[in-house]
């Protein structure tokens, strides 16, 4: 009789058990998806960073070549630093190819003089997941990355000679350019500093 009850309670259990291992592996599919899609935004996020960061460093480093080459004409100095020099045109076309090594697509457009705006999408798709509809499915991130002049000019006194050029102080660091040489000047990073903003 005992042995009868046993036999019983086992046989009952069983679609129980049955029932919760299913439900267990849905969980685990559905975390899975979760951490796909996760995963495919991360990629669009990583993409839109680089692209953006490439082309304002692009930038910097044309502002500061344009810097350079008229280093001996102070008046155009201050122009420069806030992003307007002949020649230095939208560097886009770096975002492009920072966000094809990261397998993406890109738009890309200035936001002001001393920024730029990008939005990445992944080549990729989200995959095959429980979730229906989420094959096809691309992530799109946006990033915006902005330059900032770090240098401000101290122009000398009037007993100077007019062959004196302004000094500049950048964060902490003074270059004083003497026009007789100038084979030692402050690099891109030293006169603009190009991060990541809202």
């Amino acid at each position: 009789m005992t042995a009868v009850h046993r036999k019983s309670d086992a046989g009952q259990a069983f679609p129980i058990y049955l029932t919760v291992v299913a439900g267990l592996l849905f969980l685990a599919f559905a975390y899975l998806a979760v951490g796909q899609a996760a995963a495919n935004r991360s990629g669009a996020q990583t993409a839109a960073d680089a692209a953006a960061l490439a082309a304002a460093q692009e930038t910097r480093d044309d502002l500061a070549r344009a810097w350079a080459r008229d280093v001996l004409d102070p008046t155009r100095w201050d122009e420069i630093f806030d992003g307007v020099a002949p020649g230095v045109d939208s560097a886009c076309w770096r975002a492009y190819e920072l966000a094809a090594m990261n397998d993406a697509e890109a738009e890309c457009w200035s936001d002001g003089l001393l920024a730029y705006k990008v939005v990445a999408t992944t080549n990729k798709t989200v995959g095959d997941s429980i979730v229906p509809g989420t094959e096809g499915k691309r992530s799109t991130e946006t990033a915006r990355a902005v330059i900032e002049r770090r240098c401000n000019l101290q122009f000398p006194g009037e007993d100077a000679g007019d062959d004196v050029l302004p000094s500049l102080s950048c964060k902490g660091e003074k270059w004083e350019l003497d026009p007789e040489d100038l084979t030692e000047l402050p690099d891109p990073e030293d006169l603009f500093d190009v991060h990541l903003a809202d």
